[in-house]
């Protein structure tokens, strides 16, 4: 069959030579609906005591999510990629939230409510260490929409494949609770925590691709207002559509894990007796095939990372530099347009030998390597730290972005930070 093939080519030149696509078949492409990421979450495994380690049994988790980016059709994809076993998913939904009823964000519109399918069946195995993508579903989603979406889980699932810095409330409860409406059977409610859920696609009639910010806690605004929707990357996506309301935008993806480094695992300790979790995740050279290259349409990677290893590590430049260039060579391999981030400051935060002048001396260093050598190796710089710093005292953030633990911006640095960004370096 081989040899069949090649005499195929050979004996037709021609034809191959002129089988290039034709002005009307690319316009055609690009006119032609596109799956787009809308939303996304880093995912981790369980940690070794608690909820997350036990697992769900027979029993339902609502979850709420913000798209970035509308669609006439969706998608919903479960992770089940840290599990120690098959997962049985038994029902799943998604809805709308009951906006009238925001003292309990668990209430769900009953007209709004439709089953997620799996190869047609309303239940599915999650194989262990695998992903479950949802069949197609016509459900049209708005730019910035809240979406609601709930999976129960009728055997123990043992330990689960998990974000645990939301910053959104999270709902729990015995039995199938999917399409209920009134949420007062969920008894556990959480301030964290998307289980098993870890993207969102949506059918658009033009894309332009995704946004994917590869962070740690400040992307994760582990020190903004839960159930607010103030992370940095989000506002960036609003900022996007008020912008550009006359045209697509991409989506914005948040792969951000709070505690996540360069070069370490989430489990290795770290200074000022921090002793580290699995919720942290994988180094974060470790996460880009998880966590940035299958995204639905990844665009631009931007990478915010360094800071944890130099606080909990107490790494060299050297070394946070050589993993930064590691990044942004993977990525510019895979087409990727590639922005760089400095690092930003956080003395008084912790406890003693979290903060030393010298760990601020290796920040200042990788800084000033990204705005002078590292700016010829990446497409752009957004300069974080030029813009929640104090003047005053450079080391420390500005009092009006601290969130109070001299480290993590409130939702006012958030959305400095996300007013911050050129949009041209987007590619847009």
């Amino acid at each position: 069959m081989a040899s069949a093939a090649a005499l195929l080519v050979v004996s037709a030149p021609a034809v191959v030579a002129s089988a290039g696509p034709s002005d009307s078949d690319t316009a055609a492409a690009a006119a032609r609906p596109q799956w787009a990421g809308t939303w996304a979450a880093a995912v981790t495994r369980g940690n070794t005591v608690g909820l997350t380690n036990t697992g769900l049994n027979n029993q339902s988790i609502r979850m709420t999510v913000r798209t970035t980016v509308g669609g006439e059709r969706l998608r919903v994809r479960l992770s089940n990629l840290y599990g120690e076993q098959a997962v049985q998913v038994g029902h799943a939904t998604v809805a709308r939230p009951n906006t009238a009823t925001l003292t309990d964000r668990s209430d769900i519109l009953p007209g709004t409510v439709r089953e997620l399918k799996f190869g047609g069946s309303t239940s599915a195995t999650m194989n262990k260490g695998a992903e479950l993508l949802s069949d197609p579903l016509t459900y049209a989603v708005g730019e910035q929409e809240d979406l609601v979406v709930t999976l129960h889980f009728p055997v123990l699932t043992g330990p689960v494949t998990f974000h645990g810095q939301s910053k959104v409330t999270t709902f729990i409860g015995a039995n199938d609770l999917t399409t209920a409406a009134d949420g007062a059977g969920f008894t556990i409610r959480p301030d964290c925590c998307w289980m098993f859920l870890s993207g969102i696609d949506v059918l658009r009639p033009a894309s332009p691709g995704a946004v994917v910010v590869l962070s740690d806690s400040i992307g994760d605004a582990n020190g903004s207002t839960v159930n607010a929707n103030k992370r940095w990357p989000e506002l960036l996506a609003g900022r996007l559509v008020a912008a550009r309301p006359e045209v697509r935008t991409p989506g914005v993806l948040n792969l951000s894990l709070a505690g996540n480094r360069l070069n370490h695992e989430g489990t290795e300790p770290g200074a000022g007796g921090f002793p580290g979790y699995y919720e942290l995740g994988p180094n974060a050279l470790a996460r880009l095939n998880e966590d940035v290259f299958p995204q639905t349409g990844v665009k631009t990677l931007v990478t915010h990372l360094g800071i944890n290893d130099i606080w909990m590590s107490d790494d060299s430049a050297d070394r946070i530099i050589t993993s930064l260039r590691q990044i942004n060579k993977q990525a510019k391999a895979r087409g990727l347009r590639s922005l760089a981030v400095t690092l930003t400051p956080y003395e008084g935060h912790g406890n003693p030998g979290v903060w030393t002048p010298e760990k601020d001396a290796t920040r200042q260093a990788v800084n000033t390597w990204l705005r002078g050598p590292g700016a010829a190796e990446f497409d752009g710089l957004l300069d974080f730290d030029a813009v929640l710093r104090d003047p005053a005292q450079p080391s420390r953030l500005l009092p009006a972005y601290d969130a109070g633990d001299h480290i993590h911006p409130n939702d006012a640095g958030n959305q400095a930070l996300a007013d911050a960004v050129p949009l041209r370096l987007l590619g847009l």
